[in-house]
C-alpha cells in the first residue's frame, strides 16, 4: 500500500500533537509493510484557488498554478492508495493549509451537473484516493471535534475510511507515561495497522483510540494556570516549552492541579509517600499529595499520617516549584520548615514529570 500522509501543522519539534498522533497512525501502517510518505504541506508553496475553472475547460485535469500542489503534491494524491489528512483544529474545522490543498484537488472534478440522493454535485474525472481524517484539539470534549467530522463525511463520502479525533492534546505530549495515554497512541498504531491489513479501523481499536484523557475539571486550573504564567512571564508556549518552564499557580486548587498533572506514575513505580502541605502568606490553608499503589491522590485539608510535613509562605513553595529558587539553599535560609522523612523532598522531583 502506498499512503501519502498530509500534516498541515505548522508546529514543529516537538510541539506538534498533530504530528504525534501521525506519526503514531504511520508506525502502525510501516509495520505492515505499507509505504507511507508524510509532507509537511505548511512547506510547500500551494497557491490559492482563483475559482477560474481553466482546469475544467482549456487545460482539463491541469491546475493553472504551477507550484508544488500541481508539480508534486497533486499526482501523489492521485497515486496513492491512502490518503491521511492530519490538521489541528482551527476554528472547529480544518485550518488553511489543508483546506488549500483540499480545495485545489478541483481537478480531479468534471463540469457538469448530476444528482445523486437529491443532492447536486460534479462527477468524478478520476477516482481520487480514500481519505482518512486525524484531528487534535485543545479543549476535552469530543463534541469539539463534530463540524470537523460533518465536513469530512460530506466532503468524502464512502472514500472516508477512517476519522481519529484525540481531544486534550495540548496536555497529550507531556503525559505519554500515563496509562490513558499509553492506551490512546498504542490504539491509534493500531488504527494504522488495521487499514493497512483491512481497510479500516475495527471498534475495538476505535475504543482505545477513543478512551477519555482528560476532563474539564482536571484540564482547566493546570490550563488557566499555564496561561497566565505565560502572560505573566511574556512568554509564547514554545518559549516556556524550550526554556523548561513550569506554570506558577495561585491557589492551592491550582497547586494541586499542577501536582496531579505532572505526576508521573511511571516514575512513581512502588513508591509510597504522603507530603502535607501548610501554607501560610497570600495564600493560606492546608493540602496534601498522597501517592501510593502508583497513583496520586490530592486534597484540601488534612491526609491521615503524613510522612512528611512542609510549612512553608506560599509564594516561597511557588518559587521553588517554578525553580526560581533553590530548594536547598531556601530550607538552609529557613525560609520553609520539614517535619518527617526530609528525603522524600527530594524523591518528589523524581516521581514527576
Amino acid at each position: 500500500m502506498k499512503v501519502l500522509a498530509i500534516n498541515s501543522s505548522a508546529r514543529v519539534g516537538g510541539q506538534s500533537k498533530t504530528e504525534l498522533v501521525l506519526n503514531h497512525l504511520v508506525q502502525g501502517m510501516e509495520s505492515e509493510g505499507a509505504e507511507v510518505e508524510i509532507v509537511n504541506i505548511y512547506k510547500k508553496k500551494i497557491n490559492y484557488c482563483i475559482g477560474c475553472f481553466t482546469c475544467w475547460t482549456k487545460t482539463p485535469g491541469e491546475c493553472i498554478h504551477r507550484d508544488d500542489m500541481s508539480k508534486e503534491l497533486f499526482p501523489k494524491y492521485m497515486a496513492a492508495d491512502l490518503c491521511v489528512m492530519a490538521t489541528p483544529l482551527f476554528h472547529y474545522t480544518v485550518n488553511a493549509n489543508l483546506k488549500t490543498f483540499i480545495e485545489r484537488t478541483l481537478p480531479l472534478l468534471l463540469p457538469f451537473f448530476e444528482s445523486s440522493g437529491g443532492n447536486t454535485g460534479h462527477p468524478l474525472r478520476q477516482i481520487p484516493p480514500p481519505v482518512v481524517a486525524v484531528s487534535v484539539a485543545g479543549f476535552p470534549e469530543y463534541s469539539v471535534f463534530d463540524q470537523l467530522s460533518s465536513y469530512m463525511r460530506f466532503l468524502y463520502k464512502t472514500h472516508l475510511k477512517a476519522e481519529i479525533y484525540v481531544p486534550g492534546a495540548e496536555m497529550l505530549a507531556g503525559r505519554t507515561g500515563s496509562p490513558k495515554t499509553k492506551t490512546v497512541l498504542a490504539g491509534i498504531i493500531q488504527g494504522g495497522k488495521d487499514l493497512v491489513t483491512s481497510g479500516q479501523i475495527s471498534e475495538k481499536t476505535m475504543s482505545c483510540i477513543n478512551t477519555p484523557t482528560l476532563d474539564f475539571e482536571t484540564m482547566a486550573p493546570a490550563g488557566n494556570i499555564f496561561w497566565k504564567t505565560c502572560i505573566a512571564e511574556g512568554v509564547t508556549p514554545k518559549e516556556f516549552e524550550k526554556r523548561g518552564m513550569v506554570p506558577r499557580p495561585d491557589s492551592l486548587e491550582s497547586f494541586l492541579s499542577i501536582l496531579k498533572m505532572g505526576f508521573n506514575s511511571e516514575k512513581a513505580g512502588d513508591f509510597k509517600g504522603a507530603y502535607q502541605f501548610i501554607f501560610t502568606g497570600e495564600v493560606a490553608g492546608d493540602c496534601y499529595f498522597d501517592v501510593k499503589n502508583g497513583k496520586a491522590e490530592t486534597g484540601l485539608g488534612s491526609v491521615t499520617q503524613p510522612d512528611v510535613t512542609i510549612k512553608a509562605p506560599f509564594e516561597v513553595w511557588m518559587d521553588i516549584l517554578t525553580r526560581k529558587a533553590d530548594g536547598q539553599q531556601m530550607f538552609m535560609d529557613q525560609k520553609y520548615q520539614v517535619e518527617g522523612d526530609i528525603s522524600l523532598l527530594v524523591k518528589m522531583g523524581d516521581i514527576m514529570g
